[in-house]
């Protein structure tokens, strides 16, 4: 059964290329957003709290700061309206899913950056 499922999402689920991301990367994510008639693009800019899954149900979640409230945003990685993903910045965290991280505030909010 599982064998199955893997051949039905390799072969009719369309995979959309995306650079290599993980958690603690600040990146932007261009999205397409249908509003009556018209569609026009917008953009989230986070840091990846998480990813999650495998395959054609991976998702991942983005946290940014909007003022003093944090936002959270969930993405499929292979949603139709996803456009495009950019790198900001490469961030050195030791775990792989950073929870911790809505707890922080002020200068301990920082990621360190990875030089490449």
């Amino acid at each position: 059964m599982e064998s199955l499922i893997n051949f039905v999402e390799n072969e009719f689920v369309s995979r959309n290329d995306f650079p290599e991301f993980s958690s603690g990367d600040t990146i932007t994510v261009y999205y397409e957003i249908k509003e009556g008639e018209k569609t026009r693009t917008q953009f989230f800019r986070g840091v990846v709290i998480q990813r999650r899954g495998s395959g054609a149900t991976e998702t991942f979640t983005i946290r940014k700061m909007s003022g003093t409230v944090g936002v959270e945003r969930i993405f499929p990685i292979n949603m139709p309206a996803l456009q495009k993903v950019e790198i900001n910045k490469r961030g050195k965290v030791r775990r792989a899913r950073i929870f911790y991280f809505r707890g922080l505030t002020g200068k301990k909010a920082r990621i360190k950056e990875v030089r490449s």
